[in-house]
């Protein structure tokens, strides 16, 4: 060897078996401490999460929500994989300067392939760096500023070796066009072989063959130290996700809750007791050392581990959360790095002593104080809107680890804030968490002008009627939620819709009770629902309240029950559509609409056409869209129990979004879902108190502002003629309607469904199934 030969070598090999020897050692310590985890049943329907894994990685779905950000990441993924080869390559040139792999190290295709990726890595990683640079954890809270509180020496030494790396192959690319001339096939030096480097290599075309050597040699060893270093810097942190994502992530997106590719939306993964469903028989049968959700790192299953270890620290979730963006302390991004850090330094015997959740808020809630490793102001923050789970790139599964935490507190611990012992109070002797009468749940209907059938009353059986129309507790009891039960219950007469409600037979679904934490509370609920629903034989519902709406479409089915479940902007769109409901222009002024996607309606449960194609054929309506709008909604504030406990940190939420729907300049901020309607109307009183919104501007539901455009509405049973003109009439509305919709936003609303209710196919039924031969279904209602 010569002398440069031999050095460049030594060293770079030197640097390849400490490189190879950390990197290998740490990969079976992250496999140990994931493998620790609780167990729990993700390997069913294997051969679907593979095809569905490799989909998501490979065509980016999920990282294309942000779309330049995507398409720069996947070019940088792509050359990653792709560019392995060509660190083989440099291993060899080491010890001749000729070197190309066999049988494709000369193929035209794979050396364009080579080129094409290396530049496009490098031309992907330059703005992505300017991107971090601009965004230092310094600047202020909010979307601008997603890397506050990352590690951001991990992200430029990252996106460094990346830079550094590309370079590396282009100019060891340049060198080897230059070289080709001195070898056995001349020939090669050509734009076939070296189509993007040609240009880079002709001016060293005149140097000796033996200093082209020495140049191949330096820069095949320089890139071969830059990737080791790499290796020895993940083989010393475990903890980089930034880093370590290119491994992990795609297992994490294989073992996913959802087999179908779904994000962890929806419903709440079931309480579990030793990796399965508990059932209501297990809670007459605890045995002392059970587990209640989550109150130790150890107590988190294997998939939790995989999900801290995974998290990259992009801050997409930070960006979009509604606790982070109101001044509170609760960052997802920020939590699950804090659970990463300690499940690691539990491995390694340290902070053995140091509790998961601190036992009191401290002043300024710090993820590395001595005192716990989350403070209860950033657990209970937490609106379980899902922004951070819809917009993970590596599906992590942030709030059903929330609400683990939080069943343990209210189970075990009995660490809840105080708000929430009148509404399990409510729940519990009353069904509902307002802790009104039960026998009040039909006052709504006092008034109307027409009988509103009841099941077990005027009507015997579900079977007797199209639908079961679910009132919900807002809606029986909270004053502004009764007028969008009316609107619903007069459109559904007009249009002779066969329908029923239960009365004083419904209680809560248990929606606040399991998303504060209180699986109990909720399980009681939902069981006598679901008895309910099978002595009456109901098989289909209507629902005006997003979260009723959720409960029963997604998590009824853990009961062993199956509805067909649509939100009431569904059913109406429906009617509309069929001319069965026709808004005629009645001389009204002309207004402008927003409209606030519900969070368990929109986010939870991908339903965001129906509502505004109803606003869009209202007459004389101009529709605008708010900056955040449909998958990128901002919440309103009300979920994961929060509606029944103060908001004494930062800003109010619904301040937030009512400031945002007041600066469209809209007349009217349509809402489809209770909660929201309380949320935003307190939100305006306060803004038109402080003379901020105007005093004509008001918030009502969707059902509400088509009611008032109806006008002569079909029969239930029309003449062909007139159902016929009906219908044309209300496509010219449609039309007209539509042509006035503005686009205000920069991420503009959901297409249109391809189906008529723009909800996705039901959960799989082996997404909560049970091991082989499992106990009854979790909490199974009676049955006799």
């Amino acid at each position: 060897m010569e002398p440069v030969q031999l050095i460049v070598t030594v060293i770079a090999l030197a640097f390849t078996a400490v490189g190879v020897t950390l990197f290998a050692r740490m990969i079976g310590r992250i496999i140990a401490v994931v493998r620790a985890g609780r167990p729990i049943a993700r390997t069913d329907r294997l051969g679907a999460r593979v095809r569905m894994a490799l989909a998501e990685v490979l065509l980016h779905t999920r990282m294309l929500q942000w779309r330049w950000v995507g398409a720069l990441h996947w070019f940088i993924m792509i050359g990653f994989g792709l560019l392995f080869f060509t660190l083989l390559t440099a291993y060899g040139q080491l010890f001749d300067a000729h070197f190309a792999l066999p049988l494709i190290g000369h193929f035209p295709p794979f050396e364009w392939a080579t080129e094409l990726f290396a530049w496009a890595m490098i031309l992907a990683i330059v703005p992505l760096m300017v991107y971090r640079f601009t965004r230092p954890r310094e600047r202020v809270r909010g979307d601008a500023g997603r890397f506050f509180g990352s590690t951001m020496w991990q992200g430029y030494f990252v996106e460094w070796v990346i830079l550094l790396v590309g370079a590396a192959i282009i100019k060891l690319r340049a060198f080897e066009y230059a070289l080709a001339a001195y070898g056995d096939h001349p020939e090669h030096a050509s734009l076939l072989h070296f189509p993007l480097t040609a240009w880079l290599g002709s001016p060293w075309t005149g140097l000796s063959e033996s200093s082209l050597a020495n140049l191949i040699w330096l820069t095949a060893a320089a890139k071969i130290v830059v990737s080791m270093v790499w290796m020895i810097v993940l083989g010393r942190n475990a903890t980089m996700g930034v880093a370590w994502h290119r491994f992990t992530a795609p297992f994490n997106i294989v073992f996913k809750r959802d087999p179908g590719g779904g994000p962890a939306l929806g419903a709440v993964a079931p309480l579990l007791l030793d990796g399965r469903p508990m059932t209501l028989g297990d809670l007459d049968e605890l045995p002392e050392e059970a587990v209640l959700g989550v109150g130790r790192i150890e107590d988190f299953s294997w998939k939790a581990r995989l999900d801290f270890t995974s998290c990259t620290e992009c801050g997409r979730c930070q960006s979009q959360c509604p606790a982070w963006n109101t001044e509170k302390p609760l960052s997802p991004k920020l939590l699950v790095t804090a659970l990463r850090d300690h499940t690691y330094a539990r491995a390694e015997g340290r902070e053995a002593e140091r509790p998961l959740i601190a036992p009191n808020s401290i002043t300024e809630a710090s993820y590395s104080t001595d005192f716990g490793v989350i403070d209860p102001d950033v657990l209970w923050s937490c609106t379980n809107c899902g922004a951070c789970v819809q917009q993970c790139p590596v599906d992590i599964e942030h709030v059903d680890h929330i609400v683990d935490l939080r069943r343990h507190q209210l189970l075990v611990e009995s660490n809840f804030p105080a708000e929430l012992t009148s509404l399990f109070r409510g729940l519990e002797s009353r069904g509902n968490p307002w802790n009104m009468s039960p026998q009040g749940r039909l006052d709504w209907a006092q008034g109307l002008p027409f009988d509103v059938p009841v099941l077990g009353e005027s009507v015997e059986s579900a079977a007797e009627v199209e639908w079961l129309f679910w009132v919900g507790c807002a809606g029986a009891y909270e004053d502004r939620a009764k007028k969008t039960t009316r609107a619903v219950a007069e459109l559904l007469h007009l249009a002779g819709v066969s329908y029923a409600v239960l009365g004083n037979g419904e209680t809560c679904t248990g929606d606040p009770a399991r998303r504060a934490g209180n699986e109990f509370v909720f399980a009681g609920l939902a069981a006598a629902n679901v008895e309910t629903f099978r002595e009456h034989g109901v098989t289909k519902v209507v629902a005006t309240c997003a979260h009723c709406f959720n409960t029963l479409r997604n998590e009824y089915a853990q009961f062993g029950l199956e509805l067909e479940v649509v939100h009431h902007t569904q059913l109406l769109n429906r009617l509309v559509r069929e001319g069965r409901l026709t808004p005629i222009p009645n001389g009204a002024p002309p207004q402008r609409l927003t409209y606030h996607d519900p969070c368990f309606l929109g986010r939870h449960n991908q339903v965001y056409s129906p509502p505004r194609e109803l606003l869009a054929v209202l007459p004389g309506a101009e529709y605008v869209e708010m900056p955040r709008n449909s998958e990128r909604s901002f919440c309103c504030g009300a979920g994961g129990a929060r509606m029944w406990m103060e908001e004494r940190l930062g800003e109010r939420i619904n301040a937030n979004r009512t400031a945002e729907a007041v600066a469209t300049g809209a007349d009217r901020i349509a809402v489809g879902c209770p909660f929201c309607r309380v949320m935003l109307s307190d939100g305006l009183t306060a803004a038109q108190a402080s003379g901020t919104a105007r005093d004509e501007v008001e918030v009502l539901d969707v059902a509400q502002l088509l009611l008032a455009a109806v006008s002569n509405p079909v029969e239930a049973s029309p003449n062909p003629a007139q159902a016929s003109q009906t219908r044309a009439e209300a496509s010219v509305v449609s039309a007209e309607a539509s042509a006035n919709l503005v686009e205000t936003s920069q991420t503009p609303a959901a297409a249109p469904p391809a189906s008529l209710f723009d909800v996705p196919a039901a959960p799989p039924p082996s997404l909560f199934d049970a091991p082989t031969d499992p106990p009854a279904s979790l909490f199974d209602a009676p049955t006799d």
